[in-house]
């Protein structure tokens, strides 16, 4: 790639920053480029017996040797109707041609990282196809299907013609993806492809639009069919196109689509696009009259069309290091060409052979219509890999072209592209039966700069309509990945959240690094786990966490990662650490064991179990996290805090301000450090058992789920109750506190509490709060009462209750905070049929993810679950959006053959148009579907009626 600061214009352009395609032998982009630098001859040759169509009954009447040859594409009888809202009928009776431009218009766009629905710009359509031979060769082999389109010709087959006709082929793409900008059709014969390329150039340097889709396509019905060879015509005596060579004597016609999307360069290096060659001047002309026949070509023509393309772009010939030429193989084109081309360069340049020559149709035959686009795609891969693509079917140059006085050679073998002072740059040609010639100059993409990115966990997201597809993604972007070792997961990451449109059936997977995104990807492939389609997003409840879960270095990878939970950190920091009663920093505590001062006389970790830092500590980790989870978009509906918890939970429900509060924690934390130690252990059992386990001194101080209880008391009662819950079989654990929390044992504090509370300002909670104090939703104003934080002080935390209270149908419950507790007991209290989940944000000491993985984790499955995420926000690293697997359409097939013409076909494809058609997002699979439909629009026609009745 080049440094840009050498161009002569910089940053001007119009980028290709994605393509796609179905070729001969290749059904997609990939495979096509490794059959060109291969030098793989892609033309099938097959026998009479394969041929589709009784040519060679009446060999008596022949005008020549039929050739059983052409370019073929498979499975063109296959469509994915549900993925466009088609109906099967809609689909059965449409122009495969149109079918095939609708899937790698989506392809392409999703090859380009580009989801238009989230896209802030206008996108256009640009493209051809060639004439319909599906309603001719297919649909009209029933007489009455015929009969009754001629008849209804406008009106009665207006469904069918929408289907058929090619003037409807862009704007259906623009309809069924949602695109903006214009919508063309073009049409000038074999050139049509390329100069919808230039149109949208045009389009685009004009500000009609942003971003364009150009291209075309070309299916002839039936495939397999040759023709009838004549000497001195156009078609070649073999079956083999050589274009330039001593032998050319005609082209192959072939079949094939392509398209490429357009963008400003100056846009695509803003938004990291991956770049496959920048168009730098582009023309069309036309040659008029002056030539021997209409459909002969000229060298004026084509000569002038070359210039005004270099002209437009600045660019001197002798810069030009390779030209894709039209290159027909025909005994009068080629010299016509080498000759037009030679007009042009020598304004510029004496040199001679300098510039390789090269013709797709050498590989392919004559595409038609996609020719041009194709040829682009070709250059333009040339160019990225600073490769010179070999020319096959050459072995000595046409004896009526002087290559030697040229400035051109044929490249017969693949090799590097070798670098100069200038960008590697190329010419596309395309010329068009009539005489529209097109001529595009492309350059080398130009260096990008993005982030050095360590390897650290990464977030992958993949959806589609239905669990087949998503499995099948899966298992694609898996093999994707084994087969490009070296692509940044990063990278992958960045790319699947912004340029891909979200389907209703989703699946997310936080990845430690490549290895493990390949094994979570297959194991899920290859899983038969139901997957539910998404009907309405989940609301969100923040629940918090209390005192115990604390540990060192918790919070430090997301504080080296993530700017907002650092920014909140160190706003929590350097207030305490600037308030004369705290004077703490807690970053040593949350960032060790790095930590910003090196504490070598103090056990870190223990002095992190003082109730003074841990809950400034914990509060902090909590309010950072909460933040970071609200920039991402999103925003919880309700906030549930579990004893200190609820501080970080009045943070986020707007009643005290951050600084504030902070002070009020670390208040509260020196209040209780003062009291004497205690303990609080956690039992297995119901708290209405309280009684009947005859545990003495000691106090309930929350009740966790129905069938966990904490009790508080002096480290003796503590003691005493082990033993006795030991003697009972009752299971019991001490938990990681220096107090007897939410007991009596914290009197001394409450006073204390209380009147620092009521120093502080404070507004009603903004949103829902339901009380762990309580066990329920409380009053706004309730909460920022500073009598409530004396009392939950010391009364149980009633976290079951309040968890019941909040389990709404379809809530996500995010435990925000460090230790996965909250999430493993708040389910306990769930009713079933709620359709609720509860999930962990954050690991606990000893856990072996990092806090990434886990983070990703809930961020996966809160997106799984239909959530809205703000995925601009989620990573601030300046990333490449790069080509990945497209979507795996799921093709049936759509077909009427002609062979069942006379049949029901006929009349089924006919019927069509009494139908009424479908949205372009809706499914299209059910009979019942399209009588709901029908009995609607019934429904709105009396509606209609009415209304005019009572004017």
């Amino acid at each position: 790639m080049t440094d840009y600061a050498d161009t002569e214009e910089n940053g001007s352009g119009v980028a290709i920053v994605g393509m796609a395609g179905r070729f001969p032998g290749a059904i997609n982009v990939s495979e096509f480029w490794e059959n060109i630098k291969g030098g793989v001859d892609s033309i099938t040759r097959f026998s009479p017996d394969e041929l589709e169509i009784d040519i060679l009954s009446h060999e008596d009447d022949a005008p020549g040797e039929y050739v059983c040859a052409r370019g073929l594409l498979d499975d063109i009888e296959m469509f994915d109707a549900r993925f466009f809202g088609y109906l099967p009928r809609e689909a059965e009776v449409m122009d495969p041609q149109h079918r095939i431009f609708l899937e790698i218009c989506s392809d392409a766009l999703e090859n380009a990282a580009c989801d238009p629905e989230r896209y802030p710009g206008a996108i256009g359509v640009f493209g051809g196809c060639y004439m319909d031979t599906y309603i001719l060769w297919n649909l009209c082999a029933d007489e009455t299907f015929r009969k009754r389109l001629v008849e209804s010709i406008q009106v009665g087959s207006l469904q069918t013609e929408l289907g058929n006709d090619k003037d409807y082929l862009a704007t259906r793409a623009a309809y069924k993806l949602g695109l903006r900008g214009p919508a063309m059709t073009l049409q000038t014969a074999c050139s049509t492809s390329l100069v919808a390329v230039a149109t949208a150039c045009q389009s685009i340097e004009s500000y009609q639009c942003d971003m364009a889709l150009a291209g075309g396509v070309t299916l002839i019905l039936p495939q397999k069919k040759g023709y009838f060879y004549k000497e001195g015509g156009m078609l070649s005596p073999d079956g083999r196109c050589r274009p330039f060579d001593a032998n050319a004597a005609g082209t192959v016609f072939s079949h094939g689509a392509a398209v490429v999307v357009l963008k400003r360069l100056e846009n695509a290096l803003a938004d990291g696009d991956t770049i496959y060659s920048v168009i730098r001047g582009y023309a069309t002309n036309n040659d008029g009259g002056d030539k021997v026949s209409y459909t002969a070509p000229s060298v004026e023509g084509q000569a002038e069309v070359i210039s005004l393309a270099l002209g437009m772009g600045g660019i001197d010939a002798s810069t030009i290091g390779y030209v894709e030429a039209h290159g027909t193989a025909t005994p009068l084109g080629d010299p016509i060409e080498v000759s037009g081309l030679t007009t042009a360069y020598r304004s510029m340049t004496d040199a001679r052979q300098y510039c390789a020559l090269g013709s797709v149709k050498a590989n392919l035959g004559h595409l038609d219509v996609a020719s041009g686009a194709i040829g682009l795609i070709k250059t333009s891969l040339a160019l990225k890999e600073q490769t010179l693509p070999p020319s096959i079917n050459f072995e000595k140059p046409n004896p009526k072209i002087d290559f030697e006085s040229s400035p051109f050679y044929v490249n017969t073998e693949l090799r590097d592209w070798p670098a100069s002072a200038h960008p590697r740059r190329a010419g596309v040609s395309s010329f068009g039966v009539g005489g529209t010639n097109a001529h595009v100059v492309a350059e080398e993409p130009p260096a990008q700069n993005f982030d050095n990115v360590i390897e650290k966990a990464e977030l992958l997201l993949l959806s589609a309509r239905s669990e087949k597809a998503l499995a099948a993604q899966a298992g694609n972007l898996a093999a994707h990945l084994k087969a490009t070792p070296d692509v940044n997961l990063a990278n992958v990451s960045h790319t699947l959240r912004v340029g891909r449109r979200v389907f209703e059936y989703r699946k997310a997977f936080a990845a430690a690094n490549a290895a493990d995104a390949i094994s979570k990807l297959e194991k899920f492939a290859d899983a038969s786990a139901e997957t539910k389609a998404i009907v309405s997003g989940p609301e969100l409840v923040f629940m918090f966490p209390g005192q115990g879960a604390q540990h060192l270095g918790m919070g430090r990878e997301l504080y080296e990662r993530e700017p907002v939970f650092r920014n909140t950190i160190d706003e929590i920091a350097e207030c305490l650490l600037g308030d004369a009663e705290t004077g703490l920093d807690i970053r040593k505590f949350l960032l060790s064991p790095a930590g910003i001062s090196q504490d070598t006389d103090t056990d870190l970790s223990a002095r992190l179990t003082e109730t003074h830092i841990a809950q400034p500590a914990i509060f902090a980790i909590e309010v950072a996290l909460a933040k970071l989870l609200i920039s991402w978009g999103l925003h919880p509906s309700c906030v549930i805090g579990h004893s200190i918890g609820e501080f970080a939970a009045a943070v986020i429900a707007g009643v005290y301000s951050l600084a504030d509060a902070a002070r009020l924690v670390s208040a509260r934390g020196r209040f209780m450090q003062a009291q004497p130690p205690g303990k609080m252990l956690a039992v297995l059992a119901q708290a209405s058992e309280f009684e009947r386990l005859e545990l003495e001194d000691v106090e309930i101080a929350a009740v966790n789920s129905p069938d966990i209880f904490v009790v508080s008391g002096t480290e003796t009662a503590i003691a005493t109750a082990q033993g006795i819950l030991k003697s009972k079989s009752v299971g019991s654990k001490l938990l990681h506190t220096s107090h007897a929390f939410h007991s009596k044992m914290m009197a001394p504090a409450r006073q204390l509490l209380e009147t620092k509370a009521s120093e502080v300002s404070s507004k009603p909670a903004s949103i829902d709060v339901v009380s762990t104090l309580t066990g329920n939703k409380i009053d706004a104003a309730e909460f920022s009462r500073p009598s409530y934080w004396g009392e939950q002080l010391m009364s149980p935390v009633l976290f079951a209750d309040a968890v019941a209270s909040a389990a709404r149908n379809n809530r996500i419950f995010l435990e925000v905070g460090p230790g996965q507790s909250l999430s493993l007991m708040a389910p306990q209290s769930f009713d079933e049929a709620r359709n609720c989940d509860a999930v962990p944000t954050m690991g606990g000491a000893g856990d072996e993810a990092d806090e990434l993985e886990i983070l990703y984790d809930a961020i996966g499955s809160v997106w799984s679950r239909g959530a809205s995420v703000d995925w601009s926000a989620f990573d601030q690293r300046r990333l490449q959006r790069i080509p990945l697997p497209t979507y795996p359409f799921e093709r049936k097939r759509f077909w009427i053959d002609p062979a069942d013409a006379g049949q029901n076909s006929g009349a089924r494809a006919a019927s069509i148009d009494g139908d009424v058609k479908r949205s372009r997002n809706g499914s299209a699979d059910s009979t019942a579907v399209e009588q709901l439909v029908e009995q609607q629009l019934s429904v709105i026609s009396t509606q209609l009626k009415m209304l005019k009745g009572k004017r």
